[in-house]
């Protein structure tokens, strides 16, 4: 079993993916971290993030691990452990560059169908999950929700991590990355077809939860 969730940035889908793997018995994929993972690697090598040719030569000749330990995905780097590094404001920031480089998100979204040949059910996040890298997915969800409060939840969590940037900073950064993210010639954030569409908006995190999961189960009474 494939089950995606796809959405802009802050709209819950990390979330919400891991607490459906874990209510499901399932494996969660965070792809999000996959292109942090390779973002992460560009800047330490000091390459022109702009240079696609450079980006891919990264996912070459580095030893990119992905595992899941504890219902999070954990990943290495030349076997380094960098999974608390991957959310600093700027490898997000500068994550916007993989994702654009239609060379790297195509090398990306081996690794993630790679990912899945190994296990029997997986619950997936990213952008493009639904359209681009399991297109024959057995649900597809999308989520949403407005500008500020993604941005709120934003700042909770960098706050969490002692980062204090204001909420103006945050929300011009997510606006930002919504658009890079609509307007790419190479998997595009969108819906998918026959995706199911939640607002998160003014959705607690229980709330989500029980719509993922009543869809799931629709889903499997139609099929048995």
């Amino acid at each position: 079993m494939i089950i995606t969730i796809d959405g802009p940035a802050g709209s819950g889908k990390s979330t919400m993916a891991r607490l459906l793997a874990l209510k499901l018995s399932a494996s969660f994929l965070d792809t999000g971290a996959m292109y942090r993972a390779v973002t992460l690697a560009a800047m330490q090598a000091g390459i022109d993030l702009s240079d696609q040719d450079k980006l891919l030569g990264v996912i070459q000749t580095n030893k990119f691990e992905f595992s899941v330990i504890d219902d999070k995905m954990s990943i290495r780097i030349n076997g380094l452990d960098v999974t608390e590094q991957l959310r600093s404001p700027q490898v997000t920031a500068n994550s916007r560059y993989i994702a654009s480089a239609p060379k790297a998100r195509e090398k990306l979204v081996q690794m993630q169908r790679q990912f899945a040949t190994t296990r029997q059910k997986i619950v997936t996040e990213g952008r493009d999950q639904g359209t681009v890298a399991f297109p024959d997915a057995d649900i597809k969800f999308y989520l949403t929700a407005d500008p500020a409060a993604r941005a709120l939840r934003r700042q909770a969590e960098l706050r969490a991590k002692g980062d204090d940037q204001t909420l103006e900073q945050i929300q011009k950064a997510i606006e930002e990355r919504d658009k890079s993210d609509r307007n790419r010639t190479v998997g595009p954030l969108k819906p998918a077809d026959d995706a199911v569409i939640i607002d998160t908006t003014d959705l607690s995190i229980d709330g989500v939860v029980e719509k993922l999961l009543s869809c799931v189960k629709e889903k499997c009474l139609k099929e048995n």
